[in-house]
């Protein structure tokens, strides 16, 4: 094994997270902080909780929205120039006869 390649190995780290959680284990950085752990993730705790930075979840939200009203005015639009269409041909067709 080559000398001085490998980083400095800190066997007891302190690792401290967002909810006030704090352990320690091995690291190769001598402290670690960390927005989500065992104590709040979703997973572990059985609770559902957003963690919201910088708005990200109502932007979301509102992205979805606007495209649910911009299909609906598509489809609306889509919708009124047919019935367009067909009334002109009926005319044109009535105007043939």
């Amino acid at each position: 094994m080559k000398k001085d390649i490998h980083p400095q190995y800190y066997p007891k780290a302190k690792i401290s997270c967002a909810c006030g959680n704090s352990f320690v284990a091995g690291s190769t950085l001598p402290q670690i902080k960390v927005e989500i752990c065992s104590a709040c993730h979703p997973f572990f705790t059985g609770k559902q909780k957003l963690l919201d930075t910088a708005r990200r979840v109502e932007k979301f939200e509102e992205r979805a929205a606007k495209k649910n009203v911009s299909k609906k005015s598509k489809t609306l639009k889509k919708e009124a120039l047919k019935a367009r269409r067909t009334g002109k041909e009926v005319a044109a067709k009535k105007v043939k006869k």
